[in-house]
């Protein structure tokens, strides 16, 4: 079943700003996190929709308003990533945190009295559009807040938060502190690390191993593995515009515990396994690369860490093996490897990703994201699910809604919220290579996976049949190189165009070795150029198309650049282009130009 959502306004709000002050804290500063250091870069370079988060907290009968900000200011007492802004000079990045031991912050009271049909969708749009405004790294507090209130009594905190200072795990935590203290828990004494003490902590020789480790596993997955999960036709551009797919689905639970319980599988590996079997069949990759950002909290210090984690775990799980089964048993090490390799100098990191790029003539793409928050402690969508359908509402044996789109620079974004008593997924697709059907089609595959998975082994060979998901259908002139899906024919239109129109003729080198992995890898492409007597060089070539590489990952630069005077008069055969007198060649790796 689909069912459409949208949230209609209040009739009427009347709007006050209180100031609220906190003190108590310790005065503390030093240097940065990797993470914070990772999330500032984006920050400071990316639309703030884009990169601030959001939440909604429902709140308990009951409470009264002053409760509530009291509740929000004990936790910026006890979280110093709450109480932490980075000076920094004008065209610089900041290098250093600085935690208040007092300060202030606003509350945004909106009293209504009569909240829209669908209050917990309204909630989310004014969340939705404080995102909209940048946070000051250098003076603001890193939560702009608002509370619904109906006659009065508090109905909704809706926030945005800068991801500088906090992640989704992070407003999982505060969302659950907060509402410990208005049923008047005590809350334990912080044993989670500060964004301090982990700088500390990198910082140090063992810390500093850890990292390098990270970028040797970066960069070995960079250089061998596929430029884009999604090079084909019809992806395009560097960000989409994403409509959102809730999956909620009891058979899907209750078959992800059968699989578990016939496999001996963790139940986070067996949905992940599922997750990129299907993902790599309907991609034709023989490997499924991930971002899991989420799984970087694997250790008990960190879990309920206050502070931004958000450096990616980079997933890579081979998917070239015959059976489901025998797929399991290598995904819980391929993820383990991936999280203990997910702590590094944000900038180090780019510059190798530069520098290996550059020098392989690819594009490292971010295509596909997995967010794994069914552990953590319920958040949105999931809080939204439950307000508007009642705690008691029916538990579908497969529906999926529709909600609000986004922009992102992602083809596919999937949050698992839930895995028991139901199976609740958010997904983000790429409408461009995902219609509407197959977008949910996908999701139904999946549930259908595990269905097939609880009773029995599954060829993956049988993925289509088993699912319903069909590969994607590249036409002829496409091929794989070098690990990536190719068009050779739009690599020599991009080439030429970048040389403002010259003549380029782009072959396919046969494998050195045969049919191994390993022969893929020596598997590249010559690009022929009539530079019509212009000073063109293999350097200057190669420098003009990786510029233009972005949003074409179907476009590979060649291993070797063979600059010609004149085009032959058979322009459409190899054999001509190598049959004319050559003026230079090169790979163009020589030098940046």
């Amino acid at each position: 079943m689909v069912s459409e959502r949208d949230s209609s306004q209040p009739k009427e709000v009347d709007t006050r700003t209180l100031t609220v002050a906190y003190a108590g804290g310790q005065e503390r500063r030093g240097p940065v996190t990797m993470g914070q250091a990772n999330m500032i870069r984006c920050v400071l370079r990316d639309e703030p929709a884009h990169i601030n988060i959001h939440d909604v907290w429902p709140a308990p009968p009951g409470i009264r308003l002053d409760a509530a900000v009291d509740a929000l200011r004990a936790l910026a007492v006890r979280h110093e990533g709450l109480r932490t802004t980075f000076p920094y000079a004008p065209g610089t990045a900041p290098g250093e945190q600085v935690v208040a031991a007092s300060g202030e912050f606003m509350v945004t009271v909106l009293d209504h009295t009569e909240l829209p049909e669908e209050p917990a969708r309204y909630a989310e749009s004014l969340a939705l559009r404080a995102r909209d405004e940048r946070f000051h790294l250098d003076r603001d507090f890193p939560l702009r807040i608002s509370l619904v209130t109906v006659d009065g009594a508090p109905v909704f905190v809706a926030l945005a938060a800068s991801h500088a200072v906090a992640d989704i795990s992070a407003l999982a935590v505060l969302k659950e502190e907060w509402l410990a203290l208005l049923t008047g828990e005590t809350l334990p004494p912080q044993s989670a690390l500060t964004p301090l003490d982990l700088a500390a902590e990198e910082s140090t020789p063992a810390g500093l191993r850890k990292s390098g480790a990270s970028l040797r596993y970066w960069e070995r997955i960079i250089r061998t593995g596929p430029q884009a999960m999604f090079a084909e036709p019809g992806a395009e551009g560097a960000e989409v515009h994403a409509p959102q797919l809730t999956l909620r689905s009891r058979r899907g639970a209750r078959a992800l515990a059968l699989v578990t319980e016939r496999t001996g599988g963790l139940p986070a590996t067996v949905l992940l396994t599922a997750w990129c079997a299907l993902l790599a069949h309907r991609t034709g990759q023989d490997a499924c690369v991930a971002a899991v950002p989420t799984s970087n909290r694997y250790t008990p210090r960190l879990v309920r860490s206050v502070n931004t984690l958000s450096q990616d775990a980079l997933l890579s799980l081979d998917v070239r093996v015959p059976t489901f089964d025998a797929l399991l048993r290598t995904a819980w090490g391929a993820a383990l490897n991936s999280y203990r390799h997910s702590q590094f100098d944000a900038v180090a990191l780019w510059e190798m990703i530069g520098r290996a790029t550059f020098e392989r003539g690819s594009h490292f793409a971010r295509d596909v994201v997995f967010n794994d928050v069914s552990s953590l402690p319920p958040s949105l969508p999931s809080t939204l699910d439950a307000a508007a359908q009642g705690e008691n509402a029916p538990r579908p044996d497969l529906e999926i809604s529709r909600g609000p789109g986004q922009v992102l620079p992602a083809r596919v974004l999937t949050f698992v919220h839930e895995i028991d008593p139901l199976l609740r997924l958010g997904i983000w697709v790429d409408p461009a290579l995902f219609p509407r059907d197959e977008a949910e089609g996908f999701l139904a595959g999946l549930v259908r996976l595990l269905e097939a998975a609880a009773v029995a082994d599954v060829p993956l060979a049988a993925l289509t049949e088993v699912t319903g998901v069909r590969p994607v259908e590249r036409g002829a002139d496409w091929e794989r190189v070098d690990g990536c899906w190719v068009s050779p024919p739009a690599v020599a239109a991009t080439l030429s165009r970048v040389l403002d129109g010259l003549p380029v003729h782009v072959t396919s080198d046969p494998p050195r070795t045969g049919g191994s992995a390993e022969g893929d890898a020596e598997h590249g492409l010559t690009a022929f150029i009539a530079s019509g007597g212009s000073p063109l060089t293999p350097e200057g070539a190669h420098a003009a198309l990786m510029d233009a590489l972005p949003g074409r990952p179907g476009v590979l630069a060649p291993r070797r650049y063979v600059i010609v005077q004149d085009p032959p008069a058979e322009a459409d055969r190899s054999s001509a282009w190598g049959r004319q007198q050559i003026l230079l060649e090169g790979t163009g790796r020589d030098r940046r130009m």
